[in-house]
């Protein structure tokens, strides 16, 4: 694969500046669920607020009946190219305690772990594509998860690779990687240096 690594405005960590989320994944990669400990011991470790750890993980390596119950409650789109990756990672998001309480920043907290599973895959030499087109109560029934379990991403993971994908798909694995200059996204406030408040309950 050509490098796709970001052209960023200062630099960045080449785990970082070199994410990215392909399509193109070798259908004879081979994943055991050994080889996946690493990203969901990564994702366990990701900060969540008061150290509550609201995220669970639904796992599914190709050739399990989870795996293809799950790829087929991805959107079209996602089922073209998904079915190549090795695994495929539900994170789940806690919607309330064992006592009924809510987990305000349980999104948050899981789109963390997505982001520490994410890094330590590239770390480990694989890919991972985050999806957010999926049918929420497909995806709850194929894992069997019960309504206060809902699931926030499904990851494909596995090794670049394989035969090439249909034109369309191979020109958007193509195109150039963008993103909004800092100035766009960056806040004016008015202040010359930022803000301190008071400090913060993450862990």
């Amino acid at each position: 694969m050509d490098d796709r690594t970001a052209e960023t405005s200062v630099p960045l960590h080449p785990l970082l500046a070199g994410r990215w989320s392909p399509r193109r994944f070798d259908p004879a990669h081979v994943l055991s669920r050994a080889d996946l400990l690493p990203l969901l011991e990564a994702a366990r470790w990701a900060p969540s607020s008061g150290n509550t750890q609201p995220t669970r993980y639904a796992v599914a390596l190709r050739g399990e009946p989870l795996h293809e119950r799950l790829l087929s409650a991805l959107r079209p789109g996602n089922q073209s190219w998904a079915g190549r990756a090795a695994a495929l990672v539900v994170l789940v998001s806690l919607t309330e305690d064992e006592r009924g309480r809510s987990y305000p920043s349980g999104l948050h907290d899981s789109g963390q772990a997505a982001a520490y599973l994410t890094f330590q895959a590239g770390a480990e030499g694989l890919s991972a594509h985050q999806m957010s087109g999926f049918d929420v109560e497909g995806v709850r029934a194929a894992a069997r998860l019960t309504q206060t379990q809902r699931p926030v991403v499904v990851v494909a993971v596995g090794r670049t690779g394989g035969d090439p994908l249909d034109d369309a798909l191979a020109q958007r694995e193509a195109a150039p990687r963008v993103r909004l200059p800092l100035d766009e996204l960056v806040l004016e406030t008015g202040d010359q240096t930022p803000a301190r408040g008071p400090a913060d309950d993450r862990r």
